[in-house]
Formats: C-alpha cells, structure tokens, sequence
C-alpha cells in the first residue's frame, strides 16, 4: 500500500474526512442559524409554518389577506424543511404572512411523516384546497385566482 503523503491515492483518502468535515460544518451552521432564531425571541418550532425559516421581506397588505383567505378556506400547504422550492413558496408572502401560512411540516417528525404519508403527498411543495391539489411553487397570482381571492378593487387577482 502506497504511503498516505505519496502518490496520487492521497486525496482519495482525504475524501471521507472533507466529506465528514463539511457535513458537520452543514449541521453546525443550521443549528447556529435555529439559536439565532432562538436569541431574537423566535422558537424551533413554535411558528404555525414550522422550520422553513423566516422569509426575507416584510408582508405586504395583500400577502397578509391572501393567507387569512387561504386558512379560511381550508388551504394547506405541505412541505418539508430541507426543501428550497418549499422555502420559496414561503418567502413569497413576505415575513409575516409567511409566519401564519396554514403549514405542514412533513419530515420534521414522525408524526408530520404520517400525517403527509395518510394524505398521500408525493411533492413538496403540495397545496390542498377543497380536495383539490396543486404540486410545486405557485405564484402569489396563481393561488389568488385558485382559491378565489378578491383583491381591494373587489376583482378576482390576475394570473400571469
């Protein structure tokens, strides 16, 4: 066997220590970022929307009244906190609509895994409106006119 500080076999056998190196350094860095949550007065998992984090605008009027209308509706968006397309779909309502987004958490737990599993959710992210879902990101746009959202001039929203 070829000593470790000759031959071109040497980062080869650096991969596992890089590989076990940067998933420590991934880990680090989510649980630093959940303590800084922590540190302004957040919780891990106290928000209705779960662990997606938080959205990077403020909300706008509309965004807020869109995601009233979704709850009362009975919207509900699944999804799962590794997931960016799910974290987009979020950031999208803005800060704070995108705290009260009606949320499903579906790898968090055991019981959100059954909870998506029992409603037979194959993507992430799903949203379910009267039975009916829709699969991937929509745009604020495309749930407005889905869920029957009227705007301030009393108009259903345009799509794209």
């Amino acid at each position: 066997m070829p000593d470790a500080t000759l031959g071109s076999r040497q980062p080869i056998r650096l991969l596992p220590l890089v590989l076990i190196s940067l998933s420590l350094a991934l880990v680090g860095a989510v649980g630093s970022s959940r303590n800084l949550a922590l540190a302004r007065g957040g919780s891990p998992s106290g928000s209705s929307s779960g662990s997606l984090g938080e959205a990077v605008s403020p909300s706008t009027t509309e965004q807020k009244a869109l995601v009233e209308h979704l709850r009362t509706r009975g919207a509900i968006f699944y999804g799962a906190w590794w997931c960016p397309a799910c974290f987009h779909q979020k950031n999208q309502f803005g800060t704070e609509a995108g705290r009260r987004l009606p949320y499903v958490e579906c790898d968090k737990d055991q019981a959100g895994r059954e909870r998506c599993q029992s409603a037979k959710i194959r993507a992430f992210p799903t949203w379910d409106l009267d039975g009916e879902r829709r699969e991937g990101t929509l745009t604020i746009e495309e749930l407005a006119v889905w869920s029957g959202f009227k705007t301030k001039a009393g108009g259903s929203s345009s799509s794209r």
